[in-house]
């Protein structure tokens, strides 16, 4: 039962230390990418401590199931698990873990769903107000993601993801933006389709609204909001300027009061815009390496504390 202990406790360190200290890191806004690499890691390396924790659990109460699982393991791996006197303590983590592992498929199937569904109502919607060009026409034109120009005095730009996903800019925002701006508009905005930045979301959402006390999930969904925008606007800045960036931020966003009165939803444009502006430099490439080393060593480390007690029975 040892590897089952350190397994949950380890589940425990991740899910509750660790997003606090990455939270308030300094150099997530430098380099969101790598932050969004290192929030998924420690989500899986939480998820994967529940998953193989309920497959020992579900060994240690079942001996036919624990039959399976050691099937065809060498002499004395099975043994050195301790799982043949710990049926009582199995049974309990067993239906506690799969009461979790439950949760957790129903939460991301009814996300997916409902995202899917209103996804294809938002491409109908844009369907009726800027209808499809002729086949003939529309086979010439690449599929990847099609811009779509929408009639609106207001300034907007925003991206439908998906398997014919769409670039959306009103007319407003070409009346209002240059054309450097508005090529970094439609470059923040691929810059969300090419990394299916929307499947994140689903995820961190789905994983929140499932585990609402659950702090490691809360704050996943939290800095995924957060961290997609800062990384499509390190994509539009890189490839049009950090200034351009930045006033075409600004210029979609003046007339929603961002910069006086912030409504909730858009709080963080200034901050966007700022960051832009300053320009701070990205991490050093050895720095960079650490960081990904020790996002990656979590999972690893759920891997290695399932297998160690079978390793350590062959030496």
């Amino acid at each position: 039962m040892t590897a089952l202990i350190c397994l949950l406790l380890l589940g425990l360190l991740l899910s509750t230390v660790a997003p606090r200290r990455l939270a308030r890191a300094r150099w997530v806004e430098r380099e969101p990418v790598l932050a969004l690499l290192v929030w998924q890691c420690l989500v899986t390396a939480v998820l994967l401590c529940c998953a193989l924790g309920l497959v020992l659990a579900a060994s240690a109460a079942m001996p036919e199931l624990r039959a399976l699982v050691f099937a065809g393991a060498p002499h004395g791996v099975e043994a050195a698990y301790g799982l043949q006197d710990a049926e009582g303590w199995g049974r309990l983590c067993a239906v506690v873990l799969a009461a979790g592992a439950l949760r957790t498929v129903l939460v991301l199937t009814r996300e997916a769903r409902a995202a899917k569904a209103l996804r294809n109502r938002r491409h109908a919607q844009l369907s009726t107000r800027a209808p499809e060009l002729p086949e003939a026409i529309a086979a010439a034109r690449s599929r990847r993601e099609r811009l779509v120009v929408l009639e609106n005095v207001r300034p907007e730009a925003w991206s439908l993801p998906g398997p014919d996903s769409r670039l959306v800019v009103t007319t407003g925002a070409l009346q209002q933006l240059t054309d450097r701006e508005l090529a970094a508009v439609l470059s923040h905005e691929r810059g969300h389709v090419r990394a299916r930045h929307h499947l994140l979301q689903q995820v961190a959402q789905a994983l929140a609204a499932g585990f609402p006390g659950v702090g490691v999930f809360s704050a996943f969904r939290d800095q995924v909001e957060e961290l997609i925008e800062l990384a499509a606007d390190d994509r539009a800045a890189r490839r049009h300027g950090r200034h351009t960036t930045a006033l075409a931020l600004a210029e979609l966003n003046l007339d929603r009061g961002v910069f006086g009165s912030c409504p909730p939803g858009l709080a963080q444009s200034p901050k966007r815009v700022d960051r832009l502006l300053a320009g701070r430099p990205r991490l050093s490439v050895p720095h960079r390496l650490r960081l990904t080393l020790f996002a990656l060593a979590a999972p690893a480390a759920a891997v290695l504390l399932a297998v160690a007690p079978g390793l350590n029975s062959q030496f």
